[in-house]
């Protein structure tokens, strides 16, 4: 048996319009769609949709006795000071700092390292709900000015601002519809690359972050400084292929401008252009209507190319090509076809980032059983030079170019919440110290223990699953648990430290897990292709024998096992509960896909088909409809009339600005749900809750304010208390 629902009497849940007349024709196959209506963020019966859902959710959430509870703790324990790793540029250093309750860290510049640090930019004060956030930034190479992007409500829409670093002053230049774009610098400080899209039509939605229509047309600008954006040079485009993204990087040397074109997936083409060959600079192309001269070095997706240094023509690349766990090679522009191994592919672990330092250095990190190893390495050879000492855990940011001889790298892990630690790579052996360490009043490590299993999947392929407990609790099966999971994208979850999970495992008695599933970057591309495409089903089924095993473990039982998950994330959980309803208690799916069929219709969905596939293609469609969350709710009393078994008490978390994986997608669900298992029978069995929380001035996750990561905390996890009942521990 699934859960048990601790709310006093039975939910009564909005009814919600059902058009049948909405069927659309998958390759032959009726497939109806009848709150295609959700679709419209902005009709009156959407808007009226969402705010009876929220008064259905707070009913719910008032009756969570352990909220205010955790709001007191999870607050005392985030009222601590928090910092990020300092860059250089010029003679000059940078660096965010938050003093704790703050919505968003501030960014400082400081003279030297010892010197009086300052503000340079605040976002605190650019709203008065901090629901501006700051998602770009990059300094001029001579540290006079600052560009900075800022979104508001969460949206991945940017609006580009430059300040003057000496004096603060903010200068004339915006620039609007700018999105999934870097800020590059050109070395003479006169201006930067960026990407954006075409502004919006007359009569289209320009709120920016509620709209729903696809991104099409991403263009590369040059952006003179104190210029209006209408005198922008265009620097490529591509018509014919809409759907392509690109980022502009300068490099180190200041005199070529990279161009990364992508598609969909871990794959990109890589054209450059040598600046000092243009006759006039790029002020000789102001007003003109012509592209700038890339060289299509590599023109076709067949791989991840990435350049981390160059001297002149010769070309250092992380790369995946022949090499599904990454390897570096080394190529001179001027012999394309002459590719030579710097440092090959290792055996078992995964090449995730190499970085060029102290001139002919690089740091590299591997990925190994999911965890972080560093090491130092002669950037022309690749031979091996020092281990780097570090915990066991999450390298999260390595800060060094490539003439600093000293680096910045920041570390976390389940137990650590951060630490700075400063390496001087001048002397013979790196001096590796602490720079900063991040402490946690009222946090005692000493208390938690970690664990890494490898849990045998359906198909027996071993599945790495972190588990962090109190230390020595009883495996007797009475623990409340969550179980975290992606599984996307090549995309890998590794340590890190929450102040929300430790609360609930001090204070709930509550077992945290990650399984680290197939689909994901764990074990380089073949583990991502493992979990893609027709092999999708492999992220639920290793996700399942995750769960089985902390059952049989004795770590928790069905109805005390709470999944949770995040946009890929969010779709794994809602196909598990659809597939297994009885293994869990309790399910918290974020901003998840939930319409497989349709996704790729949506803002940015169509860069997502390398991982799902497409149902315009006939064989995809057959993939996706298998699994897709909306088209396989089943009443599972129906179903198995002898086990008296119900959904799990759920909780669909979406957001009004979530413009990545756009919020009809939960909305849908959350109708079609409550619909199937609630509110279409006199007495349904469904006495576990399906609610949603959709917040307000928020989107897909980034540059949420401190205040509300704490509110949505305490929503999620009082839910799950409530929903598994778990008792307070003092």
């Amino acid at each position: 048996m699934g859960s048990l629902c601790f709310l006093d009497e039975p939910l009564h849940y909005p009814v919600a319009r059902r058009d049948e007349s909405v069927v659309d024709d998958y390759h032959g196959v009726k497939i109806a769609d009848p709150y295609r209506w959700l679709e419209d963020p902005d009709a009156e019966e959407v808007k009226e949709f969402v705010e009876e859902q929220v008064k259905l959710t707070e009913s719910v959430l008032e009756k969570c006795e352990t909220r205010e509870k955790l709001r007191e703790k999870i607050t005392k324990l985030y009222d601590h000071p928090r910092y990020g790793a300092p860059f250089k540029r010029g003679d000059k250093y940078f660096y965010f700092h938050n003093t704790g309750l703050q919505a968003h860290s501030v960014l400082y510049v400081q003279d030297s390292l010892n010197g009086e640090p300052e503000v340079l930019l605040d976002p605190n004060a650019l709203s008065e709900d901090g629901t501006v956030s700051l998602s770009s930034l990059s300094v001029s190479e001579d540290a006079k000015y600052l560009a900075y992007g800022l979104s508001a409500s969460g949206s991945d829409w940017v609006t580009i601002n430059v300040m003057r670093v000496e004096d603060k002053k903010v200068e004339t230049d915006a620039l609007s519809w700018v999105k999934f774009s870097s800020i590059s610098w050109t070395h003479d400080g006169k201006g930067f690359f960026y990407c954006r899209y075409p502004a919006p039509k007359e009569g289209e939605n320009v709120d920016a972050g509620t709209e729903t229509n696809s991104n099409l047309y991403q263009e590369v600008y040059y952006h003179f400084l104190g210029s209006d954006q209408s005198e922008d040079i265009l620097c490529w485009r591509d018509p014919e292929n809409p759907k392509y993204r690109f980022r502009a990087s300068v490099t180190h040397d200041g005199k070529y401008v990279l161009l990364y074109i992508k598609n969909s997936g871990p794959v990109n083409k890589f054209y450059y252009c040598d600046l000092s060959e243009l006759p006039n600079g790029l002020v000789g192309l102001k007003g003109k209507n012509a592209l700038l001269p890339f060289i299509k070095f590599i023109d076709e997706f067949d791989a991840f190319y990435d350049a981390i240094a160059n001297d002149d023509t010769l070309f250092t690349f992380r790369t995946n090509k022949d090499a599904p766990k990454y390897k570096l090679i080394r190529v001179d522009l001027k012999e394309p076809t002459v590719w030579i191994d710097v440092l090959q592919e290792a055996e078992k672990d995964v090449l995730e980032s190499a970085c060029a330092v102290n001139g002919n250095q690089m740091i590299v990190s591997y990925l190994s059983d999911v965890k972080y190893v560093l090491q130092t390495r002669e950037l022309k050879s690749g031979s091996f030079l020092h281990q780097l000492p570090i915990g066991i855990g999450t390298v999260n940011g390595i800060s060094a170019r490539r003439t600093d001889n000293v680096v910045f790298i920041g570390f976390t892990s389940f137990l650590t919440p951060g630490i700075i630690y400063q390496c001087n790579l001048e002397t013979e052996v790196p001096n590796m110290k602490i720079f900063r360490e991040i402490v946690v009043p009222g946090f005692d490590r000493s208390e938690f223990h970690v664990d890494q299993v490898f849990v045998p999947s359906k198909d027996g392929t071993k599945i790495p699953v972190f588990i962090v407990t109190r230390n020595n609790i009883l495996l007797d099966g009475s623990h409340p648990c969550l179980l975290y999971g992606y599984g996307g994208f090549n995309y890998s979850i590794t340590p890190s430290f929450s102040v929300g999970r430790i609360v609930l495992i001090r204070h709930l008695g509550a077992v945290f897990c990650i399984a680290n599933i197939r689909g994901g970057g764990e074990y380089g591309e073949e583990w991502h292709k493992a979990g893609s495409l027709a092999k999708k089903q492999n992220c639920f089924d290793d996700f399942i024998s995750a769960t089985e095993y902390l059952i049989s473990s004795g770590y928790t039982q069905p109805r005390k096992l709470c999944i949770e998950g995040g946009s890929n994330g969010g779709l794994l959980v809602g196909a598990c509960i659809n597939q297994r309803p009885d293994l869990f208690g309790c399910a918290l799916a974020h901003v998840g896909v939930m319409d497989m069929l349709r996704y790729h219709k949506f803002t940015i969905g169509h860069a997502w088909t390398s991982d799902y596939g497409c149902s315009d293609k006939e064989e995809e469609f057959y993939w996706l409809i298998k699994y897709s969350p909306l088209h396989n709710i089943r009443r599972p009393w129906e179903q198995h009339p002898d086990l008296p078994s119900q959904y799990p008490s759920t909780m669909l978390l979406t957001a009004d600005h979530d413009d990545r994986v756009v919020p009809l997608h939960s909305l849908k669900l959350l109708a079609t749900m409550q619909y199937v298992l609630c509110t279409s029978l006199e007495r349904s069995p469904q006495t576990n809750p399906i609610i949603g929380r959709i917040e307000c001035k928020a989107g897909h996750g980034a540059g949420r304010p401190t205040q509300k990561l704490i509110d949505e905390n305490v929503d999620r996890y009082g839910f799950m208390a409530k929903m598994l009942d778990a008792s307070w521990i003092d």
